[in-house]
């Protein structure tokens, strides 16, 4: 069943719903939509031709709630509609925003998790870190926090004894380093 609500309402507004509460998003700030940018080139990149599809700031519902994430991957298309995306998506990536960074960590990750995401990323633009979860047992576990460091933080040896990459677990191969994310900034 299509959610007319959802398509007649904000079609050309970016609104979430949370709770029964709504939110309007304000728009996002330059470095938030060049690191957004550059996570969506490189995992769509990656994903050319294959079953799963990546989204940038598409809609997604989840029961009552409706949400807009920066990113997200897709791998069953059942779930991908004509407007929105409706049910769990596979990955999840939220650029922090101060307007938005508490809901992020609290809300949508308590949504995320019990809607069954496989995978979410909290990308912190001020800190220059992506803290990944990964559902084990129906609850996000903090599996690793990667932190770009730079140049006058660490000596070339220490750098290279570092793993500075960050690897999507729906997919073996796709390994990228985190500077890539925070490219441009």
């Amino acid at each position: 069943m299509e959610n007319l609500a959802y398509e007649e309402e904000y079609e050309d507004e970016k609104v979430e719903i949370i709770d029964g509460v709504e939110y309007a998003m304000a728009p996002a700030r330059v470095a938030h939509k060049v690191v957004t940018g550059n996570l969506y080139r490189i995992i769509a990149d990656f994903l050319y031709k294959k079953r799963c599809k990546v989204f940038m700031e598409a809609g997604l519902v989840l029961g009552d709630d409706e949400l807009i994430p920066d990113l997200m991957v897709v791998c069953d298309p059942s779930k991908i509609k004509e407007m929105y995306i409706e049910g769990a998506p596979d990955f999840v990536a939220e650029v922090l925003s101060r307007s938005t960074e508490m809901r992020d960590r609290v809300e949508k990750f308590q949504i995320y998790e019990k809607a069954g995401v496989k995978e979410y990323w909290i990308v912190d633009i001020w800190g220059r870190s992506v803290s990944v979860y990964r559902l084990q047992d129906g609850k996000f576990i903090l599996t690793k926090i990667h932190r770009q460091q730079t140049e006058k933080e660490l000596s070339k040896e220490d750098k290279n004894a570092l793993n500075l990459t960050l690897k999507l677990s729906l997919y073996d191969d796709l390994e990228f380093d985190i500077s890539e994310v925070f490219e441009d900034i």
